[in-house]
């Protein structure tokens, strides 16, 4: 079917987690608590967004680097096998309606993914949500474009990639500072706190049937 942008529109980049899929960190504490010998509070103190982690998810440091220091720093008494399942474990479920939204949207407009990820993380992904990725033209991830949001170099990436001006691209992220950095640039962007914000900007733009 041949795709006819809306004016003002030529490509849409939908945020994966938070806007495409539900996340929960909590997920990952209580899988990781019984093999701890850090106190409930303390191990949610520890684990946090440090310079291994983001190491991580630009493509710097491997999965097995990366769950070795989870290891050390969380004092886990388990096999990297565990920690990587507790890592998976905050991948919680498909956002129906955005998915939906998705589906009908790009029947006008090319769609694209932009995620601040891992490949850990994307391996996950394939295997439990089969048809999430295949939905979007193309996925841009921290890991693989060596740059996360809201770094300028990430949505440069981007831009390059697609060949559609910094204007005419529309952004869906559930995180403020990716947002303001998007529009920094000179993109469309809408702050998403649920599925209703993304309807919501597609309708004012006259992409959704009906």
């Amino acid at each position: 079917m041949p795709i006819h942008p809306s004016p003002g529109v030529r490509a849409i980049l939908f945020d994966l987690g938070g806007v495409i899929l539900a996340i929960d960190f909590e997920r990952a504490l209580a899988a990781w608590a019984p093999h701890s010998r850090l106190a409930p509070d303390r191990l949610r103190q520890t684990f946090h967004w440090d310079e291994p982690f983001l190491q991580h998810e630009t493509g710097r440091l491997s999965n097995d680097g990366y769950f070795t220091h989870l290891r050390q720093v969380l004092e886990l008494d388990c096999d990297a096998a565990t920690v990587e399942a507790g890592f998976n474990a905050i991948l919680v479920a498909e956002i129906e309606e955005t998915n939906r939204l998705v589906e009908q949207v790009r029947r006008r407009v090319p769609c694209y993914a932009i995620s601040n990820t891992n490949d850990a993380h994307m391996a996950e992904m394939r295997r439990a949500f089969p048809q999430l990725l295949p939905r979007f033209e193309r996925v841009f991830a921290s890991h693989e474009i060596g740059h996360r949001k809201p770094q300028p170099a990430a949505f440069e990436h981007v831009l390059r990639e697609i060949g559609v001006p910094a204007h005419e691209v529309l952004l869906f992220d559930d995180l403020p500072a990716n947002v303001e950095g998007a529009l920094a640039l000179g993109l469309q962007a809408v702050l998403v706190r649920r599925p209703h914000d993304v309807r919501g900007a597609l309708a004012r733009r006259g992409l959704l049937d009906g």
